[in-house]
């Protein structure tokens, strides 16, 4: 059996249970569905000084075999704030030990990174010490991000000039891959994968009054109910959606919008949505399990997300799923996903835009089968297959 050795930062843990989950549901469905043999190495970096929630951090490193797939985490030192440009040596530095001695007990075909930066980086060099062929994957924010930023922007041109191949969630990112400098001849695209089983459509409005009851919401059947599905950080929007609630036509003023997500900006959300009178109709539910995640898309009319920049959100494939069709921006692979009007609308970036693209589609009610159907191509075992595939093909790999 072919091996590979991922490295991620972007990976379920103790402390983030969330984090990087379809990174993990990735690379357990290529060890289950294929031939190819997956180890992980999940470097955790903790701050000089472990306290608060780099406590917590320290205390999820812990290896273990994880549904199926061994998990191993380092620590390496890092420097909030600051810390950008030494993360790919302090990374490598963790995990090389680590990578020669499992390489020596049972060698390995492929080291993959799972996240362009600093991953790829810390990759190139795991690679090296092992002289093995590297995979980089690009998943959005480490392009549009990182790239912006010079000093990385060079430590990932030099990663994918070495690598045997690329992979990006869409064939946009390719494109933002290629601009940034990187061999187009090398980047294939992999679309995200799906828990079809999970996420699908539920009786739309029986959901109503068990969310009302297990969330603590006030909902009723009438309302239209809106979500949107993200970090609360300035560059996914959640700012511009809560403003097109302020201002939707007098037959939507009862709408009400579930933030699903946690993050900087949540504060300031608060205050905006108190500021323009909706505060008692935006309701901030955190950070939901996977199996709550679902009835919630299920029981809104529509998901909300008008982001800078984006990939290929894993949030715009849960939800169209789950039949709720997309209220988002023209970014990342957005086009990929909503290249039907049964899948929603695409907006410009902007409050009256977000406005309008809502009443638009609370005006016109979709079929949710029909929504779901959009999305029927992903799934992790054709995620896994894909993969497997793209593995074999690389120069150099045993596949």
């Amino acid at each position: 059996m072919p091996r590979v050795l991922s490295l991620s930062t972007l990976y379920p843990n103790g402390a983030q249970p969330r984090f990087g989950t379809f990174v993990a549901r990735s690379l357990e469905a290529l060890q289950r569905e294929t031939d190819w043999e997956v180890t992980v190495i999940n470097p955790i970096g903790v701050a000089p000084l472990a306290l608060g929630r780099y406590r917590a951090k320290a205390a999820a490193a812990v290896d273990g075999i994880e549904h199926g797939v061994p998990v191993h985490r380092p620590t390496f030192r890092l420097l909030p704030g600051i810390g950008g440009r030494l993360n790919p040596r302090a990374i490598a530095g963790a995990a090389i030990p680590l990578a020669r001695r499992l390489h020596r007990e049972k060698p390995f075909d492929l080291v993959d990174a799972q996240f362009f930066y600093p991953d790829g980086p810390a990759a190139l060099r795991v690679a090296r010490a092992l002289d093995l062929p590297l995979s980089i994957k690009a998943r959005g924010a480490d392009i549009h991000y990182w790239g912006g930023k010079s000093y990385a922007r060079a430590a990932m041109l030099e990663a994918g000039e070495a690598a045997a191949g690329l992979l990006a969630v869409c064939e946009a990112l390719a494109s933002d891959m290629t601009a940034l400098g990187l061999p187009r001849e090398k980047i294939a695209a992999h679309y995200t994968g799906l828990d079809r089983d999970r996420f699908r459509p539920l009786d739309h409005t029986r959901l109503r009054p068990r969310l009302a009851k297990e969330l603590d919401l006030p909902l009723g059947f009438a309302e239209p109910l809106l979500v949107s599905v993200g970090a609360l950080i300035p560059r996914k929007g959640q700012q511009l959606v809560i403003r097109a609630l302020a201002g939707l036509p007098a037959d939507l003023q009862g709408a009400r919008l579930l933030l699903v997500g946690k993050g900087e900006d949540e504060p300031r959300l608060r205050a905006l949505a108190a500021e323009l009178g909706v505060a008692e109709r935006v309701h901030f539910l955190g950070l939901l399990d996977h199996d709550m995640l679902p009835l919630v898309l299920s029981a809104c009319d529509a998901m909300v997300l008008p982001s800078a920049s984006e990939g290929l959100a894993n949030a715009w494939v849960e939800a169209l799923a789950c039949g709720t069709p997309l209220v988002i921006t023209d970014v990342g692979g957005a086009r990929e996903l909503v290249s039907d009007p049964v899948a929603g609308v695409l907006v410009a970036r902007e409050t009256q835009a977000v406005r309008e693209g809502v009443a638009r589609v609370l005006a016109q009610p979709r079929d949710r089968q029909a929504v779901a159907a959009t999305v029927e191509r992903f799934g992790w075992t054709e995620n896994a297959r894909a993969l497997a595939a793209y593995y074999d093909r690389l120069p150099g790999t045993a596949g």
